[in-house]
């Protein structure tokens, strides 16, 4: 089965790209990844707290996801997975993407902020040429309507 792999993190557009991959989802067959990357500098603290703050980013990450995942399953018949991972955002992102062979699509929200689309657009774009899957690129400003509409 094909999935939609869709980036949880606390931006705004993050709503639409979750929202558009779930509605593809639905009306394709297709399953939903949920990826939240939890960036190493939350734990440079004093040594023994850095568990303690990767757990609670764990915690926070998964009743966040819950939120969409229950969406999801109520309105779009889809029952999304969460996976978490620690590191920076792209090699994460790409690293999921490499061992998981069913994600067939990447789907990132852009920013409607005037210093451009976001960090992880900005990133993958360049690499866009040599990425194994497409990317999908959800203004973040879509109303509801329109991405069902689109979808």
């Amino acid at each position: 089965m094909r999935k939609f792999l869709v980036v949880l993190d606390d931006s705004r557009e993050c709503l639409n790209a979750m929202r558009y991959a779930a509605m593809r989802a639905s009306k394709t067959g297709a399953g939903v990844t949920v990826l939240s990357i939890i960036p190493p500098d939350e734990f440079n603290h004093w040594i023994g707290v850095g568990e303690i703050f990767r757990e609670e980013a764990r915690e926070r990450i998964e009743v966040h996801f819950e939120v969409f995942a229950k969406w999801m399953r109520d309105r779009q018949n889809v029952n999304p997975e969460l996976v978490i991972r620690e590191g920076e955002p792209v090699p994460e992102i790409l690293a999921q993407i490499t061992e998981d062979p069913a994600i067939g699509v990447l789907v990132l929200g852009a920013s409607t902020d005037n210093k451009g689309p976001g960090p992880l657009i900005n990133a993958l774009s360049r690499q866009a040429g040599t990425l194994p899957i497409p990317i999908t690129i959800v203004p973040g400003d879509l109303s509801k309507e329109k991405l069902e509409a689109i979808t």
